[in-house]
């Protein structure tokens, strides 16, 4: 297989435009809007850092003017036998200035770290929070890799920029502006001979500019490509040493990560051609300055001092056009990145609290639908359903897949909101209802019985982080999970794992539902929650149900019609409309799709 990346200056000059538009965005749009809200707070200590680093400068500027003096004014009294205090005077205020220079430089970054790193702070735990808010479409849809990009590289990105980029920029700038002066000032000849040079190196910064865009998106997305896959691989690695997937992988791997590094050594070659061009430029001007500036000097025209100033001087203008050039890089870099945390910060809330919140003191967990559509961008999957299930009623959910199930289980617990029509608990809009008083009422069991890291009793207590372990106990012996629980190596406190790895599928599930148990919710939603256990295991657990279930409003969404047995009513969904509603026996007495349903499952566990 060739492993030879695409041609990475093509791509990106076709995208030329939009970087230039992700630019304008970071400067009028919403990443504007996202940065100044980070660094509204900070105000007072930005204004403080600018005041410390014009201090910086005025200090750093005063060094080669001082050099000035003492060789034109503090060496020649001493040829003559004159007094050594007019030379001892400059050489103190040279040092003055150093220890002014290295105390400023010392403040301004300490006071920049600080700002960039709470802005930071704040910045990951916004994207953070904003991530387990929004819907479970966008979840299913935005891939993990680049949700990790998100809270890494791209927060990584912003914090080179606040912690170094505005340091480097400021002090670029500043000495820039003060060196130009400042050549201007001592000797407006030897300034045009810098000055002619000038348009050169601030061209080939811009060509370095307009280049390094493409560049560095050409980078960023590599680096995506190569963050994706690798999550990826690693998040399914089961199915992949099962089915002998590592060699397609290693070839996946090695093209994206060729393109990356086809990309990253792009970046080096304008660095190369760009930094020693500038330098090249600066030393040919240089050496033009001290030829005729020292023809000046035998002509008694110009000083010695004035001369080796302006030398001086002229060192300190080469590296600011270079770092300027450096930090539009990082400016690029934050920009993008700025722009995609911006863009998920958009991203409305799968259940946005509402303005003015209706009370819920105590649930009593009936739930009614009011002519219920539901869509999945263009797909239409619920079709005006109207419903109502008495508080303490178990409803289980049947039908073939895809037919809506578990659509109507997500709007009642409100992982979505109806495309049209209401769903309704105890006859307030859950719209209505803050997120605190909706979780504190309502929770869903899914397939998968997710854990986390952490131990047993953590686990359980998910629900309710304040139970007691006696509480957490009786959860367990309730649902029947103390005795697995009690053989594990530390009981309860045993640590379970990545996402529950060391129990098996069926033992996560139980813990699941000793966490529903104690969660003490008036309406449960079981989706596909016996699916994983074993036949002993589901007998266990049908018992289980029994105490989970009593006293509360339940939804069961199951195809294993075991499950359904325990309901008091039966809803057959198909086409996104519930065709058939009654109680299990008396369904089964008929001859509609339940029946069907139930036949075939007898016929598949013969």
């Amino acid at each position: 297989m060739s492993t030879a990346g695409p041609d990475w200056r093509g791509v990106a000059s076709e995208h030329a435009d939009e970087v230039t538009a992700r630019m304008g965005a970071f400067l009028r749009g919403r990443s504007r809007r996202l940065l100044g809200s980070l660094l509204r707070p900070h105000r007072r200590g930005m204004l403080l850092a600018g005041l410390v680093i014009v201090g910086f400068d005025l200090a750093s500027m005063a060094g080669p003017f001082l050099v000035k003096l003492g060789i034109d004014r503090g060496i020649p009294p001493l040829l003559h036998g004159g007094s050594l205090v007019p030379l001892v005077v400059i050489v103190s205020a040279i040092a003055v200035s150093a220890v002014i220079q290295a105390a400023t430089d010392y403040g301004f970054t300490l006071m920049t770290g600080r700002i960039g790193q709470e802005v930071v702070f704040d910045l990951r735990g916004r994207v953070f929070d904003h991530f387990q808010g929004l819907s479970l479409s966008f979840h299913e849809s935005y891939t993990s890799g680049r949700v990790i990009s998100r809270l890494t590289s791209d927060v990584d990105a912003i914090n080179e920029l606040l912690s170094d980029g505005i340091k480097v920029l400021a002090w670029a700038v500043l000495t820039f502006v003060s060196v130009v002066v400042l050549l201007v000032w001592l000797d407006l000849e030897l300034a045009a001979i810098v000055l002619a040079a000038l348009p050169f190196m601030l061209g080939l910064s811009a060509w370095f500019r307009r280049n390094s865009v493409r560049a560095y998106r050409a980078t960023r997305e590599a680096i995506v490509l190569v963050i994706v896959h690798y999550v990826e691989t690693l998040g399914g690695i089961r199915a992949v040493q099962a089915f002998r997937r590592q060699p397609r992988n290693e070839e996946i791997f090695e093209t994206v990560n060729r393109q990356y590094a086809d990309a990253t050594a792009w970046t080096i070659r304008l660095g190369a051609v760009f930094g020693p061009g500038v330098k090249l430029m600066g030393n040919v001007a240089l050496a033009a300055v001290l030829l005729i500036g020292g023809s000046r000097v035998l002509q008694g025209q110009i000083t010695v001092g004035v001369l080796a100033a302006f030398l001086l001087y002229l060192r300190r203008l080469i590296d600011p056009i270079l770092d300027l050039s450096q930090f539009y890089t990082v400016f690029q870099s934050a920009a993008a990145a700025l722009e995609k945390l911006a863009g998920v910060l958009d991203e409305p809330w799968a259940v946005p609290e509402p303005e003015v919140p209706a009370g819920l003191p105590a649930a009593r967990g009936e739930l009614r639908f009011s002519g219920v559509s539901f869509a999945y961008r263009e797909e239409t999957v619920l079709h005006r359903v109207d419903l109502i299930i008495p508080a303490g009623q178990t409803v289980a959910l049947v039908g073939e897949t895809g037919a809506g199930k578990s659509t109507l289980a997500r709007l009642a617990a409100r992982f979505y909101d109806p495309t049209e029509g209401r769903v309704m608990l105890d006859g307030i809009d859950l719209r209505d209802l803050t997120v605190t008083d909706l979780r504190r009422a309502i929770a869903m069991v899914t397939q998968e019985g997710f854990l986390f890291s952490g131990s047993v009793a953590d686990n359980i207590a998910l629900g309710r982080p304040g139970a007691s372990r006696d509480e957490i106990e009786a959860a367990a012996r309730a649902i029947g999970a103390h005795e697995f629980i009690a053989a594990l190596p530390h009981g309860y406190d045993t640590d379970v794992r990545k996402r529950g790895g060391r129990l098996s599928s069926g033992q996560r599930q139980l813990v699941a539902f000793a966490r529903a148990f104690l969660a003490d919710v008036r309406v449960l939603m079981l989706d596909e929650a016996t699916s994983s256990l074993d036949i002993p295991t589901e007998r266990l657990v049908q018992d289980a149900l029994q105490t989970l279930l009593a006293d509360r409003t339940a939804l069961i969404i199951a195809h294993r019609l075991t499950t359904v047995e325990i309901a008091d009513r039966v809803l057959v969904v198909d086409g996104g409309r519930i065709i058939e509603d009654g109680a299990p026996t008396e369904l089964l007495r008929g001859s509609g799709r339940y029946a069907d349903l139930h036949q075939a499952w007898l016929e598949s566990v013969a």
